[in-house]
Order: C-alpha cells, then structure tokens, then sequence
C-alpha cells in the first residue's frame, strides 16, 4: 500500500468495455499523482499505441506487476470474486464495480478476504455521488421520521454484457439496475434491509428478468416499493421519500429534486451535473492515501448483493416474503 501522499498511485485497471472505457479516461487525464500503470482486457494487444503502459490479457500476472499498486475492476460480476481475491492475496486495495459480485456467498467471502488480509475494498456503487442523490439525502432530515419510499429504475434495453466464461450472458435487470436502489435504500435511510417481497419477470431460472417489482422493509420499519425495468422507451430514475412532515424526491435523470413539507410551500432545486465514475475514483485514491475506511465499503457492496439473493428466493417462492442474513 502507498504510504507517501506525494507518490504516484499506480493503478491497474481490468476490463476496458463501455463502462470501462470511462475509467480509463479519469486515470489517464483527471487525477493527478495518479497513473495508469497497466491494463487488463481479454484480447490483449496494443491499446495505447505511443505509450509505455502495458496491456495484459491475465488478470493474475498483471496483479503481479510491481508498477501496479492498487487494481480497479470494470468486468462482468461474474469475474470480480476471482479477480477479488487474487488482488487481496498480493495485499493490493481494489476497486470493484457494482454489484460485487453475482451472489451473496461470493461477495462475503470477498469481504472477509480482504477484512483478514488488511486490504481496503471498495464497491463503486457509484449513484451514491450523484448530486441529486447527495442534495435528496440532505432533504430527507427535513420531512421528519421516514414511513415509506417508492423507487423506479428503468432502463433502455441495450446489448448483453458477457460474463467471459460462457460467451455473451445478458445480467439480469435485478443486478444490473436494481442493485443500485437496494443500496440506496441503505445509504439514504442508514438502515439495514430486514425482509424483502419480489415477483420478476420472467423468473431467473427462465432467463434473465426484464423487470422485477420488489417490496422491502427496513429495521426501522420503512416500508420501500422498487419499481425495475429494462424498457424500450425513456429512462426513468426517481425515488420518493414519504416522512411524518414532508415529501422529498429525487429525479436523477432530470436532476431535478423537490420537497413538500407540512405548512410550507413546494421547494425545487436543479442540479449540476457530476462525472460519479470521477468521484468514485477520487475517493478510493483518497482513501488508499489517508489509509482510512472508503465511502462505500464491501460490506455495503455485500449487502446489495444479498438483497438481490433474497429477492430471487421471494420470486421463486411465488412472492413470499425472505428475510435477510445476519449482517456480518
């Protein structure tokens, strides 16, 4: 691990795909004492003609690279446990894209790998630095004892993403875009997720699901609906937030946010927008600088994933209510 806050940070990045791209551009041009030191992708071959940065088609041996201190992982979920745990061995922090992991059981093994080892694990549950979800947080201490929250992700369909051992396997929308409103559920309320209720459609055993309904209550009894979707028509991405004085809402696609609180008159505020991949990357460097605990950690990473569990056990049980593991 970097001790010295003046060293360059040389990070290794593995998958270098859509979203991964993304990555590669903040570690090449908007962190400074930070440097790409490797890539990793499965073709291998030259990526960055001109330049000295290596690209390897072995995720293990470029772990191994001395120039490469700290690894930030943009692949299928599929691959992160592997990935994970050879990072932990070589005592490397690593970044992981959401969802951690494609079940429960693998993602709390990541957790105590890395817990046991002394390595810092972050998740990039990455809509937690998005400016409407900040300044919405900030709203909801306004509108009193939270009661209930309806939240909706809907998503244009797009091409599969692969899981790099079968050939091309479409994630179920579930994980793809529900992850992102199991975790916030957590990150909004500070609760815990106690019990969850889910009918998807069609089932996981089927094929991957196109939509999930999802129904969930927290320990401090906050009863939460979850509305997700792959559709054909426009994004939505809204979560209302019902309080004993007030309403807030947050539009993260319009970046809009208003609040209705009791004997006052309706509050809206727009947004700026944020490169969150940007903000996720900057808070890891930080965190691996000032050897501290980073914003989202892999036991939030963790806990997503066994939200998502318990959501396939309720739609395989017809939508019977589950209740959620013993936190770690």
């Amino acid at each position: 691990m970097l001790h010295q806050s003046t060293a360059e940070l040389g990070i290794g990045l593995v998958g270098v795909g859509r979203h991964g791209s993304r990555y590669v551009q903040h570690l090449l041009h908007d962190l400074p004492g930070v440097a790409l030191t490797a890539v990793c992708r499965r073709s291998g071959g030259e990526l960055f003609p001109g330049t000295e940065i290596p690209v390897y088609n072995d995720y293990r041996t470029m772990i191994l690279d001395p120039r490469v201190q700290a690894i930030v992982v943009v692949t299928p979920p599929s691959l992160c446990h592997d990935i994970c745990l050879t990072a932990v061995r070589a005592g490397k922090p690593v970044l992981i894209e959401k969802p951690l992991t494609t079940t429960g059981s693998e993602a709390r093994a990541m957790v105590v790998a890395a817990d046991q080892a002394g390595v810092l694990l972050m998740t990039a549950q990455t809509l937690r630095f998005d400016p409407t979800i900040v300044l919405l947080r900030e709203q909801l201490e306004t509108i009193g004892q939270l009661r209930s929250a309806a939240l909706v992700s809907h998503i244009e369909t797009k091409a599969n993403t692969t899981s790099g051992t079968a050939g091309p396997v479409p994630l179920g929308a579930l994980l793809e875009l529900g992850i992102h409103l199991l975790d916030l559920v957590r990150f909004l309320t500070g609760q815990e997720i106690l019990e969850v209720q889910c009918r998807m459609d069609p089932l996981s055993s089927k094929g991957p699901e196109i939509l999930a309904n999802v129904q969930l209550r927290t320990t401090g009894d906050i009863l939460c609906t979850l509305d997700i979707a792959r559709v054909e028509s426009k994004r939505v991405g809204i979560a209302e937030w019902v309080g004993s004085a007030g309403k807030a809402t947050g539009d993260w696609d319009a970046r809009k946010v208003t609040r209705t609180a009791t004997n006052e008159p309706s509050q809206e505020w727009t947004v700026e927008p944020r490169p969150t991949v940007l903000a996720t990357l900057q808070a890891f460097v930080h965190a691996i600088r000032t050897q501290t605990p980073p914003p989202i950690t892999g036991l939030d990473g963790c806990r997503a994933v066994e939200a998502a569990d318990a959501c396939y056990r309720s739609a395989q049980l017809g939508g019977q209510w589950v209740r959620m593991n013993t936190p770690l």
